[in-house]
């Protein structure tokens, strides 16, 4: 990252990339006022893998844009013309465990766990809810993230800060 000209790229990452990536994705973006740039994918997402109906509303109804959002596999982002990421960012304890692909560069990683508003069988008003919940909990870590000073976000401590706020 260039000092205060270019944005700093983060990818979210979980299985599906269907709703805790969609959600943190956007919601930085949403916050980032164009520091950062953020990105979601998963490590396996389905065929035919659809953002969450939930997740977008959600964010449609918090007033965050869901425009362009689209669920992908993180092997996008692994190839030599994807964007070049500063931190990589793991929203699910699976994804965190897999084996990752290289990422060009080698970005800063972390693991900021969520639960999974989408799972279980609970009728459409209480996974409302829950992903009402989610987004949340993402804005608030994103919010401090967003406000860290510009020497919080360098190379050398951007993993450590990014670390720092999972305990938060």
């Amino acid at each position: 990252m260039t000092p205060h000209t270019e944005p700093l790229n983060v990818l979210f990452l979980c299985t599906h990339n269907s709703a805790r990536s969609i959600l943190a994705e956007a919601m930085l973006n949403h916050l980032g006022q164009g520091r950062f740039k953020a990105y979601s994918a998963g490590s396996s997402p389905r065929d035919n893998q659809k953002p969450n109906p939930l997740a977008l509303e959600t964010l449609a109804k918090a007033g965050i844009s869901t425009e362009g959002l689209y669920s992908k596999s993180w092997d996008e982002f692994a190839k030599p013309d994807a964007p070049h990421m500063d931190l990589v960012i793991t929203v699910c304890d699976n994804a965190a465990g897999e084996v990752c692909p290289f990422w060009p560069g080698q970005p800063a990683t972390a693991h900021w766990g969520y639960a999974d508003p989408s799972a279980g069988d609970a009728d459409d008003d209480h996974k409302r809810k829950a992903f009402l919940q989610t987004l949340h909990l993402i804005g608030k870590r994103l919010e401090v993230f967003v406000n860290l000073p510009l020497s919080s976000l360098g190379k050398m401590t951007l993993q450590k800060t990014a670390r720092e706020l999972a305990q938060q």
